[in-house]
């Protein structure tokens, strides 16, 4: 039983992790650099569940939406996708192996999937088999997205200074809401706001699918993909 649960529990891990390094098609990262940014999202789970439960501490626990909010945005998001960041930036940002935008993707996603295994082994340990089928499909994936749209911005935010601020600031900002929002729909348990769970959650998928398609398609390193001004990498500082 206990092999059984470890597989529900690491197997969409496994698979997220082979689809995003099967579609950094044009020049994949270095295996020991993902594993690195594996690491680094199991490490950081330390520090959140300690600031996390000190947050929780802070709260009126009344069970209501304010409580949803709270937990959601500030106990959850911010703790979770602020760790998740100052990884990135602390260990890929001058990384001579991000050398261009899909990447942030990449070590992004990495980053979130080493969280999203010490997360999912917890909750599909106490919950079993049903609970690991129903985070395969959503809290795994929703990880992954959220990684998918920091790395996004982080590409962007490395490879084009003239708009970096404005990047670094995305690549907080949305993670943040949409992993709040995510939370916050759950938390609430109310029967409405449920409703729109579903189709906020097809929402990630289609936005998340279009930003990795994106930046893959104009990977520098494709022989058919001529550079534009904009986009000459070389002059970009860091």
């Amino acid at each position: 039983m206990i092999k059984s649960l470890l597989f529900i529990s690491i197997a969409p891990i496994i698979i997220v992790a082979l689809y995003v390094y099967i579609r950094d098609r044009y020049e994949k990262e270095p295996i020991s650099a993902l594993i690195k940014a594996l690491l680094s999202g199991i490490v950081i789970v330390f520090p959140v569940v300690l600031i996390e439960g000190l947050l929780l501490g802070l709260n009126s626990r009344d069970e209501g939406l304010a409580d949803a909010l709270f937990d959601g945005f500030i106990v959850a998001s911010v703790t979770e996708e602020g760790f998740k960041l100052t990884a990135f930036m602390v260990l890929f940002w001058r990384n001579r192996n991000f050398n261009e935008r899909f990447d942030g993707i990449v070590y992004a996603v990495f980053i979130a999937l080493g969280f999203a295994a010490i997360e999912n082994l917890i909750y599909v340990y106490k919950g079993g088999y049903s609970v690991g089928m129903l985070r395969a499909l959503t809290a795994v994936p929703a990880h992954a997205l959220f990684g998918t749209v920091m790395g996004y911005h982080l590409g962007n935010a490395r490879f084009y200074p003239d708009r970096r601020g404005y990047h670094l600031f995305l690549a907080f900002l949305m993670p943040f809401i949409w992993h709040g929002l995510y939370d916050f729909l759950l938390m609430s348990r109310q029967p409405l706001l449920l409703l729109i769970f579903v189709p906020l959650l097809v929402f990630f998928w289609i936005n998340g699918f279009r930003k990795i398609k994106e930046l893959s398609s104009s990977s520098v390193f494709r022989n058919d993909f001529p550079l534009r001004n904009n986009d000459d990498y070389s002059n970009s500082s860091v």
